[in-house]
């Protein structure tokens, strides 16, 4: 088989690669579609990306790019739904997949399944289609669990992905760190593992002038700019970053700027506010709202600093966004992120996770002087070579790597 004639069915049923990057279940993972599908049709692959019908779909099929076409399966119902009611509706959102399958006429030679979900989906077309299926979680039930002690993943989530470890061809894992955590709480198989990292798009995140960037957003001149970019997720830890920064109050021009979010009716919208309040932040605190990814290089560069104050991350691909700007990044232990960073340089990976400790990671680089202000360049080298164009031939490796090994096998749901 060669590679550069492959077709491959890209499924991410919960998130849509084209959604509000910011909002609720629309994130990293979407970013991580979108652009791994582009590069791969790029190089001449025929890519079809699979995505439920939602209430703002306009037309079933959707050409995205070159080679990359986007289809929105339906089960009858295009209203919101909480994500694990989606679990009862795979044999649904199956039919409707082996149905445009059938009638569309093309043959894949292989599924590339997005988080447990999909997996599910993913799992019925490959006893149908008799292709490779290859998963990347993304995230595990198992690990966000133990990060938090609020809302817990259920069991049908962790029995799914733990099925899902042992029955498909191949685990795309985001970082060694994963890996590690498959083998270790998934007895997922070492060998079908394979380690490759997330990407950025270097040509859209790249360093811009500092002043013009603060003009064009509104911002000052001499204003600290501290930068958020996520959902908000209680295991994004926002409110530990909005709790730090109670402990900068010496700092009288620092500001924190929150970019995402599903906006100010949203419950976690309310929450992190009357904490804002509660601290008497209401002028350090920007609620920017939901941005369009590619507008958002200036909020990048006009940032003195990005703060990633998660309590659990698969890899982190806000931070390479903003490296790839030449700002520096402020991060808890988490995800790949930590390992990127050069202390110091191009960022800085705090010693725990409380408000205070983010406070300290903060003030170390406000308080840097002009000779030891990171240099934009330099931290932008740092990430260069994490260019989506590295990660889709890494990826494209692992799809030849299963396709040449036909002992693989079906198994029941």
């Amino acid at each position: 088989m060669k590679a550069e004639t492959l077709k491959i069915a890209i499924l991410s049923l919960h998130s849509s690669p084209i959604g509000a990057i910011g909002s609720q279940n629309t994130g990293g993972m979407s970013v991580y579609v979108r652009e791994l599908a582009r590069e791969l049709g790029r190089c001449g692959h025929r890519i079809d990306i699979f995505t439920r019908q939602n209430a703002h779909t306009n037309g079933q099929v959707v050409n995205l790019d070159e080679n990359v076409r986007l289809i929105h399966l339906s089960n009858g119902h295009a209203g919101p739904v909480p994500k694990l009611a989606l679990y009862h509706s795979v044999d649904d959102y199956f039919r409707a997949l082996d149905s445009f399958q059938a009638q569309d006429g093309v043959c894949y030679d292989l599924i590339h399944s997005h988080y447990w979900l999909s997996g599910l989906l993913g799992q019925l077309a490959q006893n149908r289609w008799h292709v490779p299926h290859i998963v990347m979680f993304h995230t595990l039930g198992a690990l966000k669990n133990m990060a938090t002690a609020g809302e817990s993943e259920p069991e049908l989530r962790i029995v799914s992905e733990k099925r899902l470890a042992k029955g498909c061809h191949c685990i795309v894992a985001s970082t060694t760190k994963e890996r590690e955590k498959l083998m270790r709480f998934y007895d997922a198989a070492a060998e079908r593992i394979k380690v490759v990292p997330c990407g950025v798009n270097l040509n859209l995140f790249r360093p811009l002038d500092r002043l013009a960037a603060r003009r064009r957003l509104g911002f000052e001149a001499d204003e600290s700019i501290v930068l958020y970019v996520g959902r908000f997720d209680p295991l994004k830890g926002l409110d530990r970053l909005i709790a730090a920064l109670a402990y900068l109050r010496n700092h009288t021009r620092l500001r924190l700027v929150i970019v995402g979010g599903d906006g100010e009716q949203s419950p976690a919208y309310q929450h992190l506010w009357q904490l804002v309040l509660k601290l008497g932040l209401k002028d350090r605190v920007m609620f920017a709202g939901r941005i369009e990814h590619a507008d958002l290089p200036p909020y990048y560069n006009a940032a003195n600093m990005l703060v990633i104050p998660s309590r659990y991350e698969s890899f982190g691909m806000v931070g390479l966004e903003s490296l790839a700007c030449g700002t520096p990044v402020v991060t808890t232990p988490v995800g790949a992120i930590e390992r990127i960073l050069r202390k110091g340089q191009t960022g800085y990976v705090v010693s725990g996770d409380t408000p205070v400790a983010l406070a300290r990671g903060i003030e170390m680089f406000l308080t840097a002087t002009l000779a030891e202000a990171p240099v934009p360049e330099a931290v932008r080298a740092s990430v260069l070579e994490y260019d989506w164009s590295n990660v889709a031939a890494a990826i494209m490796d692992e799809y030849t790597n299963v396709l040449t090994n036909q002992n693989y096998t079906s198994f029941e749901r």
